[in-house]
């Protein structure tokens, strides 16, 4: 036979915790908050847990196991709020948790797919990778695509990639790469900014991206950056706002570059844009 509707005695607060499937400390933690209203104790001074009490407690997990918060079962128990409200809200929630587990998965699967880290970068840029053979980037090359990814966006990065691409297979302007990093690297705080090396560093640093461009021209890779292009902009409604200004970089990455070799960027740009001449 089934027991009796109303139980017949009350209990300690670890019986009632037991039978509820809770916690002691939570259970003095709903009193706390005023989710539970809190029985008088006993000549004992313990408190003692009857019938309604036990309901509310199951009514309370119950609850929990659903999502719905703590405050949001305060307001459902005083009718202050309309459960209906409480359960609009809560489905918002759970789709926004949907959302987030499936671009999680996304990731998980794109990391088997095509291996870590270069699979936490964004499809447009390690499909822009995909037919290299493994080990052809270094890893300062998926560092450099992440910070760019993170300026200018995916299709920034996509564009920088198709340069890796070009110094993978180009053993020698590989070497050229590497020659004029070394050099930067030389531009340190002894450096005056307007020593010469520093303007001769600069025309160095254009004849390298011009003979980049040409060797990414003879490989079509113009091309390929139109498509990339018209990739982008179907995807842009889809795009999250996640990227910065070149400016915020600037001041938010600990870059720490000396006055001569901020100058010989400077210079570069300058005359790459046609500014200056080189060696003036």
């Amino acid at each position: 036979m089934y027991p009796s509707v109303t139980p017949p005695r009350e209990v300690k607060i670890g019986d009632a915790a037991a039978f509820a499937g809770t916690t002691p400390r939570a259970i003095r933690h709903y009193h706390q908050i005023g989710l539970l209203p809190e029985p008088e104790r006993g000549g004992d001074g313990r408190r003692r847990y009857g019938y309604d009490d036990m309901i509310r407690l199951l009514w309370i997990r119950k609850m929990s196991e659903a999502g719905i918060s703590l405050d949001d079962m305060r307001a459902a128990f005083d009718e202050a709020r309309d459960i209906e409200d409480v359960l609009g809200r809560l489905e918002e929630t759970l789709a926004a948790q949907e959302a987030d587990i499936k671009r999680q998965r996304a990731a998980v699967q794109r990391l088997r797919v095509v291996g870590s880290p270069l699979g936490l970068l964004s499809p447009l840029v390690t499909d822009r990778l995909s037919h290299l053979p493994s080990g052809a980037l270094r890893p300062s090359d998926l560092d450099a695509l992440l910070v760019t990814e993170r300026i200018f966006g995916p299709l920034g990065a996509a564009i920088q990639a198709s340069v890796f691409i070009t110094l993978a297979t180009h053993p020698d302007l590989r070497a050229e790469a590497d020659r004029l990093d070394a050099a930067d690297a030389a531009l340190d705080d002894t450096v005056d900014p307007h020593d010469p090396q520093v303007e001769e560093l600069a025309a160095q640093h254009c004849a390298h991206h011009k003979a980049l461009e040409q060797a990414m021209e003879a490989a079509g890779m113009d091309e390929a950056e139109e498509k990339l292009f018209e990739i982008d902009d179907a995807e842009a409604s889809d795009k999250e706002d996640t990227q910065m200004s070149a400016f915020e970089a600037v001041t938010k990455m600990p870059y720490g570059f000396s006055a001569a070799r901020t100058r010989c960027i400077e210079l570069t740009a300058q005359l790459l844009d046609g500014g200056l001449s080189a060696g003036s």
